[in-house]
């Protein structure tokens, strides 16, 4: 495995294993390789319209596998500005895909320094080693 840590390092994580990419003031966020593999198979997505707002710390949307319901956490609070539209035929990209085509929500941050609450790579996988 090497010093490498298995979770892409310019992103952030929440400690409810969503990620987030911020580009500019817009937030793209997913769900971590290891709530993936946590969920097993996904087989519907629930995704807020856009916009819609979204709170830091509470619900956005849900995600269905096999074995059971999860809700999906906002990272920071702001505007959904694009959902992907992809995963209504194809949730499975959230397992195949996590970091990129799997994507969930783009939202327009109102509050990027939000942003610095959030863990890099390295804490996360710590956060995930306690789990």
């Amino acid at each position: 495995m090497g010093g490498d840590s298995v979770y892409p390092q310019d992103l952030k994580y929440s400690r409810e294993h969503e990620w987030a990419r911020l580009a500019d003031t817009t937030m793209r966020i997913g769900i971590t390789s290891y709530a993936q593999e946590a969920l097993g198979d996904i087989v519907y997505v629930s995704l807020p319209e856009v916009g819609a707002q979204v709170r830091a710390g509470e619900p956005f949307g849900e995600v269905e596998s096999t074995k059971s319901v999860s809700d999906v956490f906002a990272p920071a609070s702001g505007e959904v500005v694009a959902r992907n539209e992809a995963l209504d035929g194809s949730p499975e990209l959230l397992n195949s895909d996590p970091y990129g085509e799997g994507w969930l929500i783009e939202v327009a941050v109102a509050d990027p320094a939000a942003l610095d609450d959030l863990l890099d790579a390295a804490g996360y996988e710590e956060h995930v080693k306690g789990q």
